[in-house]
Parts: C-alpha cells; sequence; structure tokens
C-alpha cells in the first residue's frame, strides 16, 4: 500500500493542474469543434441544427474570409517583423551602459503594459481626419497639403493598425532579447577582438546566433499573439473601411459578438487554429528545435 501511494503522488499532486486545463482549455476547444458542426444562431435557439461540414464549405467560398485572410497575413508579417526590427536595435542600445539605463528600461515598457483598448483610442485620435496629430505634424513638416483620413481609406487603414500594432510589441522583443543578450558569455566578444573581429562581424557571428533561441521563441509566441489580436483593429476601425483591416480573429469576434453566429463564428476560429499551427509547425521544423533545447 505503501509503495502503491508513493507511485501515485506524482500523478495526485498535479491532478488539480490537469482538471483545470480541462476545464479552461479542452473543453472550449472540444466545444468550439462541436459548434462548428452546427447551424447555431442565438437569436434563433429553436432552429439549432446539425449541418455537418456545410459552415466548413461556406467559409471557403466566402469572399470576406479570402480577404481576411491576406489581410492576417499582412498584418502578422509587417507587424511581427518590425516588431523584431526595432526590438533588436533598442536591446541592443539598452544593453550599452550609460546614464539613466535602468529608468529607460522601465519606461520603454509603457506601450507594452498599456490595455490595448487605451491604445487603439489613443491611435485613433492621433489618425484622425480633422485634428489627428499625425496630420499636423506632417502638415507642418510640409510632407502633406492636405489632412489624410488614415482610418476612412481602405489604402492606408491597415497600414495604420500595422503601425500601431508595432509600436505597442517593440518593448516585448526588447525585453526579451536584452535579456537574451545579457546571458551571451563575455569571453566570446573578448575572443573575437583578440581574432580581430570587427563590430559587424561580431554582431553576425556571435551576437545573432547566441541570440537564436530567444529569437525562435519569443518570435513564435508574438506571431500567435498578433494572429488572435481584436482589440485594436475593432477599436480604430472595425475592420474597416469596407473589409479592407478585417482579420480572422476581428471576423470571427464579429460573427459571434454582432451576428450571433456561433457556428459559423467556431468554424472560422479553427480555421485560425489550424492555420497557426501549421505555420508554427513549419516554422519550428525548419529552424531547428534543437538549438533551442
Amino acid at each position: 500500500m505503501k509503495n502503491f501511494w508513493s507511485k501515485s503522488a506524482p500523478y495526485l499532486l498535479i491532478a488539480p493542474a490537469i482538471l483545470l486545463m480541462l476545464l479552461i482549455i479542452a473543453y472550449p476547444i472540444a466545444n468550439s469543434i462541436r459548434m462548428s458542426f452546427l447551424k447555431y444562431i442565438l437569436f434563433k435557439p429553436k432552429d439549432v441544427e446539425f449541418i455537418g461540414f456545410a459552415n466548413y464549405f461556406n467559409v471557403l467560398k466566402d469572399p470576406v474570409f479570402r480577404q481576411s485572410l491576406v489581410n492576417t497575413v499582412l498584418w502578422i508579417v509587417g507587424g511581427v517583423f518590425f516588431q523584431f526590427f526595432f526590438g533588436l536595435i533598442l536591446a541592443l542600445l539598452l544593453n550599452r551602459s550609460f546614464k539613466g539605463r535602468g529608468f529607460i528600461r522601465s519606461i520603454i515598457l509603457i506601450p507594452w503594459v498599456t490595455p490595448g483598448v487605451l491604445i487603439g483610442l489613443m491611435w485613433k485620435w492621433m489618425y484622425d481626419g480633422n485634428y489627428g496629430v499625425i496630420n499636423d505634424i506632417f502638415a507642418r513638416l510640409h510632407i502633406i497639403q492636405n489632412y489624410i483620413p488614415w482610418l476612412a481609406k481602405s489604402q492606408t487603414s491597415l497600414l495604420a493598425v500595422i503601425i500601431t500594432i508595432i509600436w505597442q510589441g517593440i518593448p516585448f522583443f526588447a525585453i526579451m532579447l536584452l535579456a537574451g543578450l545579457q546571458a551571451i558569455p563575455e569571453e566570446l566578444y573578448e575572443a573575437g577582438k583578440v581574432d580581430g573581429a570587427t563590430g559587424w562581424q561580431t554582431f553576425w557571428q556571435i551576437t545573432l546566433p547566441m541570440l537564436k533561441p530567444t529569437i525562435l521563441v519569443s518570435t513564435l509566441l508574438r506571431v500567435i499573439w498578433v494572429a488572435n489580436s481584436v482589440d485594436v483593429i475593432y477599436i480604430m476601425t472595425g475592420g474597416g473601411p469596407g473589409y479592407s483591416s478585417l482579420t480572422l480573429s476581428v471576423y470571427t469576434y464579429m460573427k459571434a459578438q454582432k451576428a450571433m453566429d456561433f457556428g459559423y463564428a467556431s468554424t472560422l476560429a479553427i480555421y485560425l487554429t489550424l492555420i497557426l499551427s501549421i505555420a508554427a509547425y513549419f516554422y519550428l521544423r525548419n529552424l531547428n528545435l534543437k538549438e533551442v533545447r
């Protein structure tokens, strides 16, 4: 009996955590899969019926889905790439020794810790076509002659929200990469100096290879986060004008919360999950996950 309890103790100790994960994660996923096979409109609860794969076929024929898929790719690639690019530059600067470094490291977190709804409202005001500060600055610099309604034009609305998400995500990469930089042994840089390596060679041959595990993990996390982001786009443009800034996550939210079509919204969410899962699989496979271990 004593031997039984000693063998069972580890499983009993983690059982509450596993049960909690099943309730919080597994059940909603299973319920979403179930609803994706239903015609489930909340306004018509009596008309709920099983329709098989009809929602999945309807999504593929939906022009709004195709437009939102293209927007999602641009939103993720444009947003995450420049977040990483500027975050790396900021991390390299913060890794240097200068007066007030601790204070600067603290305040750069402001965009990251600010709620997405507040960021959306703030940048919506900045982009305003009548009194926005961005138009005012461009006009004073003689870059534009007339104020531009950035969020009301289909040509500029997606670019505007991408710039906003870049501003929000730079601190995430900066802090993650700064932690990676500080973990690089100083002996490597000293050896590089002895061998006569230039600063550029040191960056490419020592810094970037040593940062690769951090870049891999942080980029993957940020891609998933940005792909599922709703608040910034919904507050700033609502996916418009038309569908010019509509992403899959926003489209899913609008189908669920506005149209109350939970069956169709669940199908959209599953497509987004599958797309992200496949992308993450090939991403990890091509970048050699063994280097992270």
